[in-house]
Order: structure tokens, then sequence, then C-alpha cells
């Protein structure tokens, strides 16, 4: 996973707790950094988090992909990244 990245690939990429860290880290970065977040206040980022992982079966539906039925450390990363933009 490259430094920063923070994209669904990049989300995808995650398999161990250490590229979990990692990603997070690259979101925390992400947001100092000045990016647009849809969701940057925490209130509204736990609520978009909540949400995304409720729904997240249609995201791996419309992805063409089988929704995880235990999660894993890139199904976090992936709703970690989601509920920065989620509504």
């Amino acid at each position: 996973m490259g430094q920063n990245n923070t994209s669904p690939a990049a989300a995808e990429a995650v398999a161990t707790r250490e590229d979990l860290a990692r990603y997070v880290e690259a979101l925390h970065a992400e947001l100092i950094s000045g990016a647009v977040w849809e969701n940057d206040r925490l209130d509204r980022f736990l609520g978009a988090l909540a949400s995304w992982i409720k729904s997240s079966p249609g995201y791996y539906t419309n992805t063409g992909r089988p929704a995880p039925d235990d999660a894993s450390w890139s199904f976090f990363a992936n709703a970690l990244g989601a509920a920065t933009i989620y509504e």
C-alpha cells in the first residue's frame, strides 16, 4: 500500500493489522493536509461510518463482489474510507 493512499483499492489491499494502521495513518494525514472530506467532523464521520457498515452489502453488490460474512482488516479499512464521504 502506497504512502497516504486512501483509495478504495488501497483499502482492498489491507490484509493485516499493520496494513490497517498504515491506512488509518494515511486517512489522518489526508485530513490534516486539508483534503476535502464530506464528513470532516467526528459526529458526521461516525454517523457515516455506521450508515456505511449497515448498507455495505449494497457496496459489494454494486462492485460485483460478495459481501464478507466476517469482518476483515480490509472491510474495516473500506468502512473507514467510505465514512469520509458517505451520506
